[in-house]
């Protein structure tokens, strides 16, 4: 069974599916901390929340590639993922308190694309901080 879990193909396709498992789930939860429904606004053409989504998508993937290059196992890659995602989270939180004069979520919905663009900087921004962390 060892032989199985080491061929490469295997590790490709087990990682992939992980990730994949852990984006819906955390999808999810950066969902319910939000005020406005991600994929009813995006259907809508609400480009400022695509562009956050899109941060968040990417922010993500980009965590779960440190993670994969280096962990060996799968259990230390999702750990890594995991932790690297409770850090993003937590950067939308304070990217949300450093903005007093205006509320993140109210404008992403009212399609302020100023704000959009710059809530995706921000997640891609600190998915290579979090990255390099993580390496």
């Amino acid at each position: 069974m060892n032989q199985f879990w080491e061929n490469e193909y295997i590790q490709i396709a087990a990682n992939y599916s992980v990730v994949i498992l852990c984006m819906i789930v955390f999808l999810a939860i950066f969902e319910a901390v939000t005020k406005y429904r991600n994929w009813e606004e995006i259907k809508k053409g609400n480009m400022s929340v695509a562009m956050a989504t899109g941060g968040k998508i990417f922010g993500i993937a980009n965590i779960f590639r440190y993670s994969i290059e280096q962990n060996e196992s799968l259990v230390m890659m999702i750990g890594s993922g995991v932790f690297g995602f409770v850090l993003l989270l937590a950067g939308y939180f304070i990217y949300e308190f450093l903005t007093p004069k205006f509320k993140i979520d109210e404008e992403i919905q009212c399609d302020n694309r100023a704000v959009g663009f710059i809530s995706m900087v921000i997640s891609i921004g600190l998915s290579y901080v979090i990255g390099a962390g993580i390496s």
